[in-house]
């Protein structure tokens, strides 16, 4: 069995300092939550953020693609359109509330779980899974190029079923 460890260096601030603040005041009730957590990072609360929201982050840590996001309004009769629901996790990454998780060049996650961690993606099921008390090691990082710093390192093992 190969054991990793993890450990990541960043000079960045929190990448989920708002968010964290946002979902500090949290009351559990779903409706008045999310309302909460939008407000917190300055999104207004509309209808379409608060039905997404609402789906997004009622069930606990999650990992949605946009495709998923949409199938589950659909079903939950929420009338939005695809670009709407990528517009939507787009603004909830940007002030912090998702973090998006990149598999492959055709592939984004979005995860409800801000803090650093790393994932585990399941080849044939296209599935995103935290990698549990992760204990990775990054060695080294590349210098960055002049005028940027590393905001962030992700890693993704990918599992697939043995035989």
């Amino acid at each position: 069995m190969t054991q990793v460890r993890t450990t990541i260096v960043s000079k960045e601030e929190p990448v989920s300092a708002r968010s964290l603040a946002a979902r500090a005041d949290l009351t559990g009730c779903p409706w008045h939550d999310v309302k909460t957590m939008l407000r917190g990072v300055g999104l207004r609360p509309t209808r379409q953020r608060m039905a997404l929201g609402w789906i997004l982050f009622a069930k606990g840590d999650r990992h949605l693609t946009a495709e998923m996001l949409y199938e589950e309004a659909s079903k939950a009769k929420v009338p939005v359109s695809l670009a709407t629901v990528y517009n939507t996790l787009h603004q909830f990454t940007d002030v912090g509330l998702l973090r998006q998780v990149a598999v492959d060049g055709s592939k984004t996650y979005f995860d409800t779980n801000v803090t650093d961690h790393h994932h585990f993606f399941v080849e044939g099921e296209n599935a995103l899974v935290d990698i549990p008390n992760a204990d990775v090691v990054v060695d080294k990082l590349p210098v960055a190029p002049e005028g940027y710093e590393v905001a962030r390192v992700d890693v993704v093992v990918r599992l697939k079923k043995r035989g």
